[in-house]
């Protein structure tokens, strides 16, 4: 299969904010979209986006994972850059008409079909850079995708940046490429000059989260992850994994954590930490860069405890468990 997130469906469904109003959804060409050179999107970053994936179960049916979740947080993301109000009853059609259109063409797991919602500021005025768009586009578009990790699951090393922030303290619990591109170059500088796999921004030792995903610790019975505000994504993925630690028996802490505490544990024989997210759900870190020094964390290698968690997320995804948290839309 071709580098994940890079082959898509011909078709999508699209929608377009004009006049005050949502027009009706149509299934348009994948291959390419229209607008005007002065478009607010290209000039003032007037986009949000979405990320859920589509399963095949045994039986043949199809479900979408946590779908009202994502919409949900969509409206929100939408809401907050100031673009026209999204219709949640309309894009949630949408997603379902667009899966259902492509239904047979989901393989069985660990592939799944991505599905990648997005809302766009289309009027044409370079003069609104302190205004809103007035008209906007929305659509709906497909990625067949298989395991994020085809090599297996190898722990990630991971640099802390305590100077830094991922993106503006009020942009954070938002959906938008502009929070994606602003971590880029800190990340790939990493990557260059410590050989790191992703960087964890902790400004001012306030532990919060990766260039892509949340963060979580594990520790012996307790899961460890910062307390949600508007610095940083609220993940759907990391509430998943929280969940299902509860359904455990766990102990769930949602706190402030220092570096020196992070730092602290790592050196603890049996401690975790991993990645939650949509695309990898939840990936072990082996080693912490911090000051010229490496930390190891725990045995370096992926803990079981990480290991049972996302397996407990996947049977639920792929219907080899009970859907006890009605997490699953069914679409055929």
């Amino acid at each position: 299969m071709s580098q994940f997130g890079t082959n898509f469906m011909p078709l999508m469904a699209a929608a377009t904010f004009e006049n005050n109003q949502w027009s009706e959804t149509k299934m348009v060409t994948s291959e390419s979209i229209s607008m005007h050179p002065g478009a607010h999107v290209l000039h003032y970053s007037s986009t949000c986006f979405e990320g859920l994936k589509a399963f095949r179960h045994q039986d043949g049916s199809v479900h979408i994972f946590r779908m009202d979740q994502n919409v949900k947080r969509f409206a929100q993301s939408s809401q907050l850059l100031n673009l026209p109000a999204i219709n949640e009853d309309q894009v949630s059609k949408m997603i379902i008409d667009i899966v259902a259109n492509y239904a047979d063409e989901i393989s069985a797991p660990p592939s799944s079909m991505y599905i990648r919602p997005t809302h766009i500021g289309t009027e044409a005025s370079i003069g609104k850079a302190a205004a809103p768009t007035g008209t906007s586009l929305l659509y709906v578009l497909l990625s067949p995708v298989g395991d994020y990790f085809s090599g297996g699951t190898k722990p990630l090393r991971l640099a802390i940046e305590d100077t830094g922030m991922r993106c503006a303290p009020h942009m954070g619990m938002v959906k938008s490429g502009g929070n994606y591109a602003s971590a880029l170059m800190p990340i790939m500088r990493a990557k260059k000059e410590l050989k790191a796999d992703q960087i964890l921004f902790c400004p001012n030792g306030d532990v919060q989260e990766t260039g892509a995903a949340n963060f979580i610790i594990i520790d012996d019975n307790e899961l460890i992850t910062r307390d949600l505000d508007s610095t940083f994504l609220h993940g759907i993925t990391r509430h998943s994994i929280l969940t299902l630690a509860k359904d455990f028996g766990m102990k769930v802490s949602e706190r402030k954590i220092t570096i020196d505490e992070l730092l602290e544990r790592a050196a603890k024989p049996n401690v975790e930490a991993a990645l939650c997210g949509t695309a990898a759900v939840l990936t072990p870190v082996g080693t912490y860069l911090y000051k010229g020094k490496e930390y190891q964390v725990g045995s370096g290698s992926e803990g079981p405890i990480t290991t049972k968690l996302r397996q407990a997320l996947n049977d639920v995804q792929w219907g080899n468990a009970e859907d006890k948290h009605d997490w699953l839309v069914k679409v055929n």
